[in-house]
């Protein structure tokens, strides 16, 4: 192992806490992003904006605030991937597993597996979203340049 830059230890504990974590942001922050578009439009918050596979639609206001709270969630999460998971190749990884959970979730609240087609393309894009500007993000932070003088010359 030595001589290798950054090498990649297995630790399932590391892994887990960051999934519960990761799990931990993204339904924070949706339930917040949920909350202030509810607040905006004076609409009552409820679990099924988060869970239920119907509300996400086109048709109807709360549906299209819903979609619009999700978007903005990928985009939290992908802050989320930045401060929390640091490394670019683990960014898809973690997207989708958060949305994975958040599959068995809708699937355990409603009791039937999801089959709107808006909340497979609004889940579908927020994956997109959330990966690729959470490792863009990692990416250019682990692509800074390391300062290699970091101590003043001394003339000898």
């Amino acid at each position: 192992m030595a001589g290798q830059f950054r090498s990649y230890v297995w630790d399932p504990l590391l892994i887990l806490s960051q999934i519960v974590l990761m799990q931990t942001v993204y339904y924070g922050s949706l339930g917040l992003w949920l909350a202030l578009v509810d607040g905006l439009v004076r609409s009552s918050p409820s679990l099924d904006q988060m869970f239920e596979a119907e509300i996400l639609g086109f048709s109807t206001p709360p549906g299209r605030l819903s979609m619009m709270s999700f978007i903005l969630n990928a985009l939290t999460c992908a802050l989320g991937l930045l401060y929390f998971i640091r490394r670019g190749k683990q960014c898809l990884d973690f997207t989708v597993t958060v949305h994975f959970f958040h599959l068995l979730g809708c699937w355990f609240y409603s009791s039937r597996f999801p089959s709107a087609l808006t909340w497979w393309l609004v889940q579908a894009v927020c994956i997109a979203l959330m990966a690729v500007i959470g490792e863009y993000l990692c990416m250019r932070t682990e692509l800074k340049e390391i300062p290699l003088n970091s101590a003043p010359k001394s003339n000898v």
